[in-house]
């Protein structure tokens, strides 16, 4: 009892002797003696040093990219993952070139009904990562009815497996929220190049859930990656109800294949992710890497997984990139020795003019292993009156009236 006694003392004293100056100064290791569920949360969830110290922690610095035409009628979204062959970087997008703006419920065969509406799938090169030059004609064009995707194809990612490429996207066989809102699975193109010519399958390969499950009406973003010797192709799942009577509005699952064709086999657990807007995931370390933001109760955080499946949160970020396609050059080497990214691109919206459509944009980052930026591990960003004073912040002038 003695011993145990003096023991306890010795390290108590050791404990206050290397702590004196806590909580001003915070030590990496826990304090033996009583904190606060406050500070203890710093050791048991997040980080005593703060975002500084958390390598799964960065802002996001945005930059124009060069060389896109910019029109009205013109959009592009959705960016795929970033490659690097040969010296050039390629991506692929939805891409958006119709005769009239985005019209809702009053679209017709013409006029697109929202943004991903009457959309093809594009491909654009570069030496540096800035400035881009876009193909002349699409990469993946619509099929003729009845094939999978006729109305609209939008949302892809690449998947480079035994020196071939293949592309994911999402089909919609209907104008997308007139009548079962976005309702639209996952299709694929193949390649022997990355310049094409693209073969489509013409039919889904991962398909709805079952009437009444949380990806019964909406599988969405397919973003595929290596893992475990098997393609792990994440995606947006809902069941397009809104959150009426309880359900989820958008959530993350993961469908597995031995072959870029399928058959896609989902998880037992998914959704693997309970929130999240677009679907972001790299290799990072041994497991895998999520960025999830806009929507759902864990929004706007970086997750890990040591598996690929059981993801928690390891920081939390402020204005995420939307649909973000990284830059991962270990996207598909499956070498649990994910080094992670520092760059992508991702698109934004511009609802301010009534135009309804969306540009490309690079965003800039530090979740990489293999640099070390500080600028990026910095929080506390404060924006000026013109953010705040946008439509989408401000509040609804027929509110101001009656109050």
């Amino acid at each position: 009892m003695m011993i145990r006694y003096n023991l306890l003392l010795i390290l108590y004293l050791l404990n206050w002797i290397g702590y004196a100056d806590f909580p001003a100064s915070i030590p990496i290791n826990k304090p033996v003696y009583n904190i606060s569920p406050a500070v203890e949360r710093l050791y048991d969830e997040w980080n005593p040093h703060e975002d500084r110290e958390n390598e799964l922690y960065s802002n996001f610095k945005y930059s124009p990219i060069e060389g896109l035409e910019r029109n009205r009628t013109i959009s592009r979204r959705d960016p795929s993952k970033v490659i690097l062959i040969d010296g050039i970087y390629h991506v692929w997008y939805t891409c958006r070139k119709t005769v009239g703006v985005p019209a809702g419920k009053k679209a017709t065969e013409k006029i697109p009904s929202f943004d991903w509406d009457l959309c093809d799938i594009w491909h654009a090169t570069s030496r540096d990562g800035w400035s881009w030059v876009e193909d002349p004609t699409p990469a993946v064009t619509r099929l003729e009815k009845p094939n999978y995707g006729w109305r609209s194809i939008s949302t892809t990612d690449i998947l480079i497996w035994e020196d071939k490429y293949y592309l994911y996207y999402q089909g919609f066989n209907e104008i997308p929220g007139l009548h079962s809102g976005d309702r639209a699975a996952v299709t694929v193109a193949e390649s022997d190049s990355p310049y094409g010519p693209w073969k489509p399958l013409g039919k889904v390969v991962v398909d709805f859930g079952k009437e009444g499950e949380w990806d019964s009406n909406a599988i969405h973003d397919p973003n595929p990656i290596i893992y475990d010797g098997k393609i792990y192709l994440y995606y947006k799942g809902s069941p397009q109800k809104g959150g009426e009577g309880g359900t989820l509005i958008r959530a993350q699952g993961v469908a597995v294949s031995e072959h870029p064709l399928g058959p896609f086999i989902k998880s037992d657990l998914n959704p693997v992710i309970n929130s999240g807007h677009e679907t972001c995931m790299f290799p990072w370390k041994d497991g895998v890497a999520a960025i999830v933001s806009l929507d759902g109760a864990e929004k706007n955080t970086i997750q890990f997984s040591p598996d690929g499946i059981n993801f928690k949160v390891e920081s939390l970020i402020q204005i995420p990139p939307v649909a973000p396609g990284v830059f991962c050059s270990d996207a598909f080497a499956d070498n649990l020795n994910g080094r992670g990214i520092s760059w992508g691109l991702c698109h934004i919206m511009d609802k301010e003019s009534g135009a309804n459509n969306s540009i490309l944009a690079r965003f800039d980052c530090d979740l990489s292993l293999d640099i070390n930026r500080p600028f990026f591990k910095r929080n506390n960003l404060r924006f000026n009156q013109e953010t705040y004073f946008q439509r989408a912040l401000r509040m609804p002038k027929v509110w101001m009236d009656n109050r």
